[in-house]
């Protein structure tokens, strides 16, 4: 009954002229324009930070005209980008100036979010035919950004690796800042991090807990690449084919099951609890679907995003739970973290 009153145009008319459900249908409406011109929104973000239209007005306060001069834009298309800027409370209107606002300044402050917003050039392209895309009648460039997930164990392109290693470190940073602040590593002695990179998660480890053992282990390629300190230990091999380094009572996995299938992540996860002793503990930390309570952000972009990649999925909290229980551990727990769209966290203990 209230589908159909929802869909039906005389109770939208009806709706925006009474005082009681004025504010709903307008909310309503908005919300629905607001999906629809979602891409228009994050392209005209992708504009402004490949004009570097924010750091530019970090600097100083200008108007449409000086930036288009500067820029090489036509002044009544720079107006158009300013306008549109200032819309999604990125810049500040005053005037005819353009000032950088606080939303502004906070992207800027954000690490690797520049980067992360030219590399979506790459998944756009992916969504061009949505249909297509969600049939699975396309060959995702995506997947061809993360090689590494199709069962690469051998040297990987200087270049990729580069590429790969930079954005991981730069997005892992903010990761790692809200992981620990949700999970304690007191009792701890020694971490083993798989799959981590250039080691941005052991970087923040390292500040929060300076007597902490700490070891990495990823692709050899990728830990040569590591800006981690000289104590910690350094694993090149690739989980798939070699087994863990020993020693660790505690073993994290950032950003890691939701790159690979079920197969892959059963096996990784047996290889993790093989190499822990009684008592040691295994973190899982990546965003995580909503699940029956559907999340607004994993729930889109990052499952779209794994699907992309063709090999992965953005699982939930009981289905990490599940397939932890079904490599052997036990007191599993979903831990709550502030930023869910920044990670989620599971952790289980090996009895």
């Amino acid at each position: 009954m209230l589908n159909r009153l929802a869909a039906s145009p005389r109770f939208q008319a009806f709706a925006a002229r009474v005082p009681l459900l004025r504010g709903i249908a307008r909310r309503e409406g908005a919300a629905l324009f607001d999906l629809m011109q979602g891409f228009v929104n994050s392209q005209m973000l992708a504009a402004l930070v490949e004009l570097r239209v924010l750091h530019l007005l970090a600097e100083r306060a200008t108007t449409a005209d000086a930036l288009a001069v500067r820029l090489n834009v036509p002044p009544d298309r720079m107006a158009v980008l300013l306008q549109a800027g200032a819309a999604m409370h990125l810049l500040r209107r005053k005037g005819d100036r353009f000032h950088l606002a606080q939303r502004g300044a906070a992207f800027l402050g954000v690490a690797g979010l520049e980067d992360m917003v030219r590399h979506h050039a790459v998944l756009y392209g992916d969504l061009a035919d949505p249909v297509a895309f969600v049939r699975g009648e396309t060959a995702p460039a995506l997947a061809d950004f993360w090689p590494y997930v199709f069962d690469a164990s051998g040297p990987m392109d200087r270049d990729v690796s580069a590429r790969y290693s930079r954005l991981m470190a730069d997005s892992q940073t903010i990761v790692a800042q809200e992981a620990l602040s949700s999970v304690p590593l007191k009792g701890v002695s020694r971490l083993l991090d798989v799959g981590g990179g250039t080691g941005a998660f052991l970087r923040a480890v390292h500040a929060r807990y300076p007597a902490l053992e700490l070891a990495l282990f990823d692709l050899p390629d990728v830990v040569a690449l590591a800006d981690v300190p000289d104590t910690v230990a350094r694993h090149g091999g690739s989980f798939r084919d070699d087994p863990l380094p020993q020693g660790a009572d505690a073993v994290s996995l950032v950003r890691v099951l939701y790159d690979h299938r079920d197969e892959t992540v059963r096996a990784l996860l047996a290889k993790t609890y093989d190499a822990l002793p009684a008592g040691g503990r295994v973190l899982v930390i990546e965003p995580m679907s909503g699940g029956a309570r559907p999340d607004p952000h994993t729930d889109v972009y990052f499952s779209v995003y794994t699907m992309a990649m063709q090999t992965g999925r953005t699982r939930n909290a009981q289905q990490i739970g599940m397939l932890l229980k079904d490599a052997g551990y036990a007191e599993i727990r979903a831990i709550r973290t502030y930023r869910p769209y920044v990670t989620g966290v599971v952790t289980a203990r090996k009895l």
